[in-house]
This record gives structure tokens, sequence and C-alpha cells, in this order.
């Protein structure tokens, strides 16, 4: 049976590049508040980030508690390896 995991490094980068879009945006957005091209791109890239977060979480374990899948995973990451611990991060 082939394991459709996706790349755990790929994963992350994808990650941490939509959470730099957000908060980059998000800073944009404290001076422009009413730009609404701004506002639409940050919700794409929240979503794209949520989506990223909740598919790590389902191979990995989540990163973040917004992204436990049920109460018994609050501590889950504990289990793992930290991914700063792996290399390449």
């Amino acid at each position: 049976m082939a394991d459709n995991r996706p790349c755990k490094a790929e994963l992350l980068d994808w990650i941490n590049t939509v959470s730099f879009v957000c908060d980059d945006t998000k800073l944009f957005l404290d001076t422009h508040p009413c730009n609404t091209e701004a506002l639409e791109f940050y919700e794409e890239f929240k979503n794209q980030r949520m989506q990223a977060l909740q598919e790590y979480a389902k191979y990995y374990g989540p990163l973040t508690l917004d992204t436990m899948c049920t109460p018994a995973d609050r501590w889950k990451w504990i289990d793992t390896p930290w991914p700063w611990q792996e290399g390449g991060c």
C-alpha cells in the first residue's frame, strides 16, 4: 500500500509561506483597513494556511491548538520531534 502522505518538509515550508503572507497582509491592513482587495487576499491565504495546518495535523500531529482533531490530540505534539528538531527548519 502506497503512502499518500504529503512531504513533511514541503508542507512545513508551505505553512511558513502562507503564514508570512497572512502576517504581512495583516500589517498592510492595519493602515488600509478598507482595502477590499487586500481583505480578499488575506481571506484567501488565511484559508490556505488553515487547510495546510489541518493537513499537517492529520498526518504529523497538530502544530497549533486550533488544529487539534479531538480533545485527545491536545498533547499529541509531545509524542514526536518538534519540526526544528529534525533539521531543515
